[in-house]
């Protein structure tokens, strides 16, 4: 896929002027946002990643145009388990409800910074190194294996390395002064804990990078769907925090969902590295005659998936629901 200086700008451009749209029309006051606000920027949000996709599909190819739609799908998955961390996180510092859309929205430009250029620097470990195809398969198979673990208390703490690093080389006040990053305490200027919150928010999504371009790059290989699928799933993802934070609890099987997705995903880029394989050790260097699997098939997967898990996280949270107001209720006479 040939894609020009000129539409990489506007790409670029267009992305930078819905998080500044978003900043100055949305964030600039602090509020708390309706239901109905957050339900109608969530849908924009899509709708403009849907209509994006819609494009590419029709400009590049249906090829193209699935392994965006795959990719954006995996992404924004990923981004609402990522939902579950940023709760804990702001319950963690305490921060106002009023203030949380502008530490999610910092958090997610410093997150598309962050994937960007590692975006670019998967790219060019694809073209020079052959091996980086059995790499990134190894890492989402460790990274699935990892979420089939049963969940402990730590498993979504805010105390993570990014945190206890930002609380070790920043002084920081006890207080928030309105939404401000700094303040004085006794003469001397020191940040807040909303600066603070906004560097730990930064650096979660940096971290949730190491498994989001691998899982994406299993679907394509092309830098600028990867980075646009990425971008658009990012985008929306402030608003789509207060619109499920409610619903977040009740998807109780998200994260094994997510795992067979990205156990999936690793299945599929060691397939694609075997049949491009040139290692000496494996098959003399030559590629291997396996079967590989096509956007379609990687497109019905992530979707049926991701249905039902949702579908059975919430009978499962309902039956549950039921049978806790039995209980109250206590046995009948």
């Amino acid at each position: 896929m040939n894609v020009t200086a000129l539409v990489w700008t506007l790409t670029i451009t267009g992305i930078i002027g819905l998080l500044l749209f978003d900043f100055f029309f949305h964030v600039r006051q602090a509020h708390e946002p309706t239901l109905k606000e957050s339900a109608t920027w969530s849908a924009l949000y899509v709708g403009v990643a849907l209509v994006f996709g819609v494009g590419l599909w029709y400009f590049a190819g249906s090829g193209h145009g699935g392994d965006y739609f795959a990719g954006y799908i995996t992404e924004k998955a990923l981004s609402v388990d990522n939902l579950f961390v940023f709760m804990v996180i702001m319950a963690s510092f305490k921060v106002p409800r009023a203030y949380q859309q502008k530490v999610l929205l910092v958090g997610i430009a410093i997150a598309l910074v962050a994937r960007a250029a590692f975006v670019f620097v998967g790219a060019a470990m694809i073209n020079t190194f052959s091996w980086t195809f059995y790499f990134f398969g190894l890492v989402l198979l460790v990274t699935a294996g990892h979420m089939l673990k049963p969940e402990g208390e730590q498993e979504h703490s805010a105390d993570n390395i990014v945190s206890r690093i930002a609380k070790k080389f920043f002084k920081a006040s006890d207080e928030y002064d309105g939404d401000k990053l700094f303040t004085r305490i006794d003469g001397r200027r020191v940040m807040t804990p909303m600066l603070l919150v906004m560097i730990v928010i930064g650096g979660t999504d940096i971290l949730f990078a190491l498994d989001a371009i691998p899982a994406i790059y299993g679907l394509t290989e092309v830098p600028y769907i990867v980075f646009t699928a990425t971008a658009f799933s990012l985008l929306g993802l402030r608003q789509l925090y207060f619109l499920i934070d409610e619903l977040l609890d009740r998807l109780i099987y998200l994260s094994y969902g997510l795992a067979v997705i990205l156990g999936f995903i690793g299945v599929k880029l060691l397939l694609h590295a075997l049949h491009k394989n040139s290692l000496g050790f494996i098959n003399d260097g030559k590629p291997v005659d396996v079967i590989e699997l096509t956007t379609p098939v990687s497109l019905g997967v992530i979707v049926g998936v991701l249905v039902t898990t949702v579908v059975a996280s919430l009978i499962a949270s309902r039956k549950k629901a039921e049978k806790k107001e039995l209980s109250k209720a206590g046995p009948t006479q």
